[in-house]
């Protein structure tokens, strides 16, 4: 049964990373799921490329009436590893927040690994293995997707390659659906 609780999260990435983008395939998936109540909006800085982005989603079991940014995440998804140099990714994650960083490193390579749920993935390099490239640059948002759900089980696999091939048709709609497959089998998930 689909449990009704409200679900926060919250995109950080870098203009043209496709973290806008993201948040709306996210919620279209959680739709196809069966939640109810679903949210995806940006919020940016400069509006530039390589520039800090966050990009918000939530879902519900049920219609959701709030209309603010998202201060107390459940799940912040990082695009970018190098940008936690910035930004505080962490802050407002809910106690027992969980955490998935596009990354080379283990989850227990990060220090808050102790008090959040940490997942890594290497995003960046399915994105090149698939040729998931805007201007020559990786643009992760379908490898990262892949691994929600292992990390969250109210977003399926399936729901989201489905919602992947509504978006994109022929090769580059393959070309995503295999990255989205890629990430969720080497996501490493610490808890």
């Amino acid at each position: 049964m689909l449990s009704k609780d409200l679900v926060e999260i919250v995109f950080h990435g870098r203009g043209g990373q496709g973290s806008v983008t993201a948040a709306n395939l996210f919620v279209a998936a959680a739709l196809k799921d069966g939640n109810k109540g679903v949210q995806a909006f940006p919020f940016f800085g400069a509006e530039r490329r390589g520039a800090p982005v966050r990009a918000f989603a939530r879902i519900s079991g049920d219609e959701i009436h709030l209309r603010s940014e998202i201060y107390t995440p459940d799940i912040v998804i990082v695009l970018d590893e190098s940008i936690m140099d910035m930004v505080d990714v962490l802050k407002g994650l809910k106690k027992n927040g969980r955490i998935l960083i596009n990354t080379t490193k283990n989850p227990k390579d990060f220090d808050f690994s102790k008090k959040y749920d940490v997942a890594t993935v290497d995003a960046t390099s399915i994105a090149l293995k698939h040729e998931i490239l805007v201007g020559g640059i990786p643009v992760v948002n379908t490898p990262i997707l892949g691994a929600v759900p292992k990390i969250f089980d109210r977003v399926t696999l399936k729901s989201i390659q489905d919602t992947v091939k509504d978006k994109w048709k022929g090769e580059q709609g393959n070309k995503n659906v295999k990255a989205t497959q890629d990430a969720y089998d080497g996501v490493e998930v610490d808890f």
